[in-house]
């Protein structure tokens, strides 16, 4: 990557009631609730299997996940990463404490945003004293249903985030805008520009004209490309010559080996 000229980020990230037993050697999986995942299934060699009700975290637990991603930030580091991303999306752990659809939780972690975020504003602070702010992002999906997620109020949600988020001096604030399975609607994206000081990406359905215009008119500071990217190894060439996109495979998303990660054809070939 970085002989490439390029620069790279880790993703770090918990689990939570999203992982399964068969892949975690028999341990029952840990949430802020004991209320499972029911809008889908574990692929696993044996077939799918149903998600299971997590074991309850205690708040005497709490500092000791945060010290897994503190850990994690200084693995990152020391395998020559250039930052970290701390995944507070799409139904796992962090996120599973952000949104009171999962969290029910009495005490300092449940109840208000305030106590709901406390976990995830902890983690990130971790991540912060290792690389130092500026070489921390944070990745949040307020509205995204993945995961049989859901909150009463994401906009507000996102807003108290948004302005908390100031007190740090993170890399960027990743966003997704919308949700996966089409259950949730909503805008998000205003209230995080309106409140969020810092870099501003947005994620979730971009081509490649409303990336541009996003950029130009202020709403964004970047965009991020996903399977477009993974299907695409030249995508910022081909968006330039507005040439054809390849099309992704998502058969191929999670497999083993170079199918569907290497094997997409460059523009010139």
């Amino acid at each position: 990557m970085h002989a490439k000229g390029g620069r790279i980020f880790l993703q770090i990230w918990h689990g939570g009631r999203a992982c399964h037993p068969y892949f975690n050697k028999g341990a029952t999986p840990v949430g802020p609730s004991a209320i499972a995942i029911t809008n889908d299934q574990v692929n696993t060699p044996e077939g799918k299997k149903a998600y299971e009700v997590p074991r309850v975290l205690a708040d005497e637990e709490l500092p000791g996940i945060v010290e897994g991603f503190r850990l994690a930030a200084s693995n990152a580091k020391q395998a020559g990463f250039d930052g970290v991303e701390v995944h507070g999306a799409n139904g796992y752990l962090l996120d599973e404490f952000l949104r009171n659809g999962c969290n029910h939780r009495d005490g300092p972690y449940g109840g208000s945003i305030e106590n709901r975020a406390k976990l995830l504003l902890q983690s990130l602070e971790a991540a912060c004293d290792v690389w130092g702010s500026d070489q921390v992002g944070v990745r949040l999906s307020p509205l995204n249903s993945y995961n049989s997620m859901i909150d009463s109020d994401p906009i507000a949600l996102i807003t108290w985030i948004a302005k908390r988020l100031n007190d740090f001096n993170l890399a960027y604030l990743h966003l997704m805008r919308g949700d996966f399975l089409g259950e949730q609607s909503g805008d998000v994206m205003t209230p995080a520009r309106e409140h969020y000081k810092g870099s501003l990406i947005g994620n979730m359905g971009y081509d490649s004209e409303e990336g541009n215009e996003a950029i130009a008119s202020g709403k964004l500071d970047a965009v991020a490309y996903g399977t477009a990217f993974l299907a695409n190894p030249d995508l910022p060439e081909r968006f330039v010559k507005s040439a054809p996109l390849n099309t992704p495979n998502p058969a191929t998303f999670y497999s083993p080996g170079p199918k569907g990660y290497t094997d997409y054809p460059f523009l010139e070939d």
